[in-house]
């Protein structure tokens, strides 16, 4: 059996495309939020993001924004309710910027925000939140004051992840006939960019 690469050492889109189907095949069972597995609810994001006919940028985003959970030591969190913010969207961000744009990565870097901006600007939005989202908007920081909405509402991204944050929301029905992860695959490859790893190491070095 060939030895899996490691994600720097992928070389192609297909290579990524691959390393990440696996990653969810491994650990997208994982329970999300109580209702469905990992890969379900980005599965479900995603089609929220094609039945409002948004950008394929934006539906990958919305497939993959809670990748930061897979990469986690573990996937669940180790509870229903963590007790503690694990910035989980920094983290997703920061790893996929090595081969996707800021049209993926950045509604993903602020979709936990955006549910922050929600409470703080929708009267109704807090009252359409599961147990589980109320808990952790706790550990979050909880609404944010109208200086906090206005300066994120202005960042790049900012409103695409608000269109995430409601896909996210949504994306939680057992019941809903769901595609698999890896027939999304195409999506991932249209959007992967494989940077120049060593002329990057170079620039980085004459700095």
């Amino acid at each position: 059996m060939t030895e899996r690469k490691g994600w720097m050492e992928l070389e192609s889109p297909d290579e990524v495309v691959e390393a990440i189907c696996v990653l969810f095949r491994d650990r997208g069972d994982a329970m999300y939020d109580e209702a469905v597995s990992q890969s379900v609810h980005g599965v479900q994001a995603a089609m929220w993001g094609a039945r409002e006919g948004a950008p394929t940028s934006l539906r990958l985003a919305a497939l993959l924004h809670d990748i930061g959970h897979l990469l986690e030591r573990d996937p669940s969190g180790g509870a229903d309710h963590p007790e503690h913010d694990l910035h989980h969207e920094d983290l997703a961000a920061r790893f996929l910027a090595n081969w996707f744009g800021p049209d993926v990565t950045e509604p993903i870097r602020h979709h936990v925000a955006a549910k922050r901006y929600l409470v703080s600007v929708d009267p109704g939005y807090l009252g359409t939140l599961s147990p589980a989202s109320v808990h952790s908007l706790g550990l979050q920081g909880g609404p944010m004051s109208p200086d906090e909405a206005e300066a994120f509402i202005a960042l790049p991204g900012a409103a695409d992840a608000v269109w995430l944050r409601r896909w996210d929301d949504l994306a939680k029905d057992s019941s809903a006939p769901t595609p698999a992860f890896d027939e999304f695959a195409d999506l991932i490859s249209a959007h992967c960019v494989m940077r120049d790893r060593a002329r990057s190491g170079e620039d980085s070095a004459r700095r």
